[in-house]
């Protein structure tokens, strides 16, 4: 890809606008909201923790979490998508912090975090691995990764054509739950697989391809 990073950007910046349309991104239908309200608070601590929530796009995660008392910093590459999510959280009364940045390198310096939240971020990574290992680096001792993943069939993307030369990146189309295990094991304590596709609720529309929660323990 020539200047990828630009590209990706003009990207991101563009569906900003119509990101909330897609129901599991604006989650505002009650159900689906509800849905991962309750994921969250099975995956986090109960006590406010600090958590970083890397690709954040417009916030509607940021959101759920600010709502349930943790401390929450948003880093995405797309200007607009941080503007967004700033706004979601200013009009709910809520606090968090957001950073336009490289999800996959945080600009969030030497500070470390809780739990680190990444959602449907993976596939339009350059370097995977890179960003796995910068991630569990910003973690405390026993702090969680939590990556919201799938191999992608029928996700919005799929029909919109991303950036010129994305069939190259590592993970596109997105990742199985057991590739994804693989490459996080040698970084972590422990981990498991949530599978995720047959709730419904959570996307919106019954769904056949794969998506699942990965949970891993620093």
């Amino acid at each position: 890809m020539t200047n990828p990073a630009a590209a990706i950007t003009a990207y991101w910046d563009a569906a900003a606008p119509g990101f909330d349309d897609e129901p599991d991104h604006g989650l505002k239908a009650a159900d689906t909201r509800a849905a991962w309200a309750n994921l969250l608070t099975s995956w986090l601590p109960t006590a406010p923790v600090d958590v970083l929530d890397v690709g954040c796009g417009t916030g509607s995660l940021s959101e759920l979490l600010a709502a349930a008392g943790h401390r929450v910093t948003g880093v995405d590459l797309a200007p607009r998508m941080v503007e967004a999510a700033r706004a979601k959280l200013t009009a709910a009364g809520l606090a968090g912090r957001f950073l336009v940045g490289d999800a996959a390198a945080p600009p969030t310096g030497q500070e470390e975090f809780d739990v680190l939240l990444c959602r449907h971020l993976v596939w339009t990574l350059p370097d995977p691995d890179a960003a796995l290992r910068e991630w569990t680096g910003r973690l405390r001792p026993g702090g969680a990764l939590i990556l919201v993943e799938g191999r992608w069939r029928e996700a919005g993307q799929k029909d919109v054509p991303y950036v010129a030369g994305a069939e190259a990146l590592p993970w596109y189309g997105g990742i199985t739950a057991e590739e994804l295990a693989d490459a996080v094991r040698p970084l972590v304590a422990d981990l498991r697989i949530e599978p995720l596709s047959a709730d419904a609720a959570l996307w919106g529309q019954a769904v056949t391809d794969e998506r699942y929660a990965l949970i891993a323990r620093t």
